[in-house]
């Protein structure tokens, strides 16, 4: 074996570089948040009163915001944007995480709304440059979810169906880039279905105002199968696809369905799967039913059947494997809760605890901006991916003849794209001064 000629053990360690840079990727969120006006919109939406977290909203919701994009998880992550020099490669002064606890502590009801209509803008600023499904067709995948906490002294904390203490906000997703649309923070107990025909009524109105101006269409599971939220679908003229649930009536019109109007799918690989329709509630009922085969067949010997309600147009076939694409709704809310803060919920405040939910999700679609205006690419991708690629680079600043280098490690494999996304906004940024 060849002898190593490196010992970590003649290795010392000093915390003394200045000079360092922790996370050098802060360089595009800052010229990302800086071309979509977030301090300048927070300063004008938030207003505080006499709360003693009242100052400087702006640089607040970008330190949070920031910390979270990195992979932030708490409230005290945000210091390391206070190490060495990595607060040269921001536009805005760093905030200490007291001062931060302070600001989210002052939130009350009102302000958490201040705090959407802020998500919303920027939402808009993005959709602007490059980010917006335009005319093309939008599909909304709306789910809850629930946010496990440690404690029931945080208020509204409680169990809903998962058994597990938590608080459960409601989230709108968009399908083909994992962006959040809608986020609303809910008491942990609370039914699935709760607000929800008010809260899709929120999402659908705001996709318009902000320019989706082609076919929506809303997909969900069983817990938000309503008449309440069919009717908010009609009167916003947007198309559904929503999971029944297996009532009597429901399982009496799957019944119904002939033998020979079964066709079978290429479903699953130790069995069979088939689909049918049928008509209920005036509306197309699609069912997908499946059994055991080979060795285990007898002990499950009967179908297992899956509904949903729609008014899409298209093929049987086509309709199962579209609504089964709800599913990505899963992988936004993992990106959400995987390294993006919504993992728990930092503060003993129900109020706080919402605007935190707002803020993550800030964070987690400048992660999906970065990809779509920053690198021009489309479709899902990972914030994982995007934070150890482009995020997370360590980073040295010097100066020379008065100019700021930031000093970026040789050999990074992902040079490129980092720079194709810093040259992309920076170009962005001329055209929109």
């Amino acid at each position: 074996m060849q002898k190593s000629y490196h010992n970590s053990n003649k290795i010392s360690v000093s915390f003394d570089d200045d000079k360092s840079v922790s996370g050098a990727g802060l360089l595009l969120l800052d010229k990302l948040s800086t071309l979509l006006d977030i301090e300048k919109v927070a300063n004008e939406k938030i207003d505080l009163g006499s709360a003693p977290g009242r100052a400087n909203p702006g640089r607040k919701v970008l330190t949070l915001v920031n910390s979270l994009a990195l992979g932030g998880e708490c409230i005290d992550d945000a210091d390391v944007l206070r190490s060495g020099s990595t607060q040269k490669v921001l536009s805005h002064k760093v905030m200490a995480p007291s001062t931060l606890g302070t600001f989210l502590r002052s939130f009350t009801f009102g302000h958490v709304r201040q705090l959407d209509s802020l998500f919303e803008e920027v939402l808009g600023k993005a959709w602007a440059l490059g980010a917006g499904p335009g005319d093309n067709p939008l599909i909304i995948d709306i789910d809850s979810t629930i946010v496990e906490v440690y404690g029931k002294e945080k208020e509204e904390s409680g169990y809903g169906y998962t058994n597990v203490l938590g608080q459960h906000p409601l989230i709108a997703t968009r399908s083909d880039t994992g962006e959040v649309l809608h986020i609303r923070h809910r008491r942990g107990s609370a039914h699935t279905a709760r607000g929800a025909d008010h809260f899709v009524r929120e999402t659908f109105k705001r996709v318009k105002r902000l320019g989706a101006n082609g076919d929506i269409t809303l997909r969900a599971d069983s817990g938000f199968y309503s008449s309440k939220v069919f009717k908010a679908c009609l009167d916003h003229n947007v198309r559904f696809s929503i999971t029944a649930k297996l009532t009597s009536l429901v399982k009496k019109a799957i019944y119904s369905i002939e033998e020979s109007s079964w066709i079978p799918i290429d479903y699953t690989l130790n069995g069979e799967a088939e689909v049918g329709e049928t008509k209920y509630l005036d509306y197309r009922l699609i069912v997908r039913r499946t059994r055991i085969t080979g060795e285990q067949a007898e002990l499950f010997p009967n179908w297992a059947y899956h509904a949903f309600i729609t008014d899409l147009k298209g093929d049987v076939v086509f309709l199962d494997q579209h609504h089964r694409k709800h599913a990505v709704v899963e992988l936004a809310i993992k990106d959400l809760k995987e390294g993006s803060g919504l993992n728990h919920m930092p503060s003993g405040k129900f109020n706080a605890n919402a605007s935190w939910c707002l803020l993550v999700s800030l964070a987690h679609n400048m992660i999906r901006w970065i990809n779509s205006i920053g690198l021009e690419q489309k479709g899902l991708v990972t914030a994982k991916t995007i934070r150890r690629q482009l995020l997370n680079i360590s980073g040295r600043i010097t100066k020379k003849s008065r100019k700021f280098i930031l000093h970026l490690p040789t050999n990074w494999r992902w040079e490129k794209a980092f720079s194709k996304v810093l040259a992309n906004l920076q170009s962005l940024q001329v055209l929109v001064t």
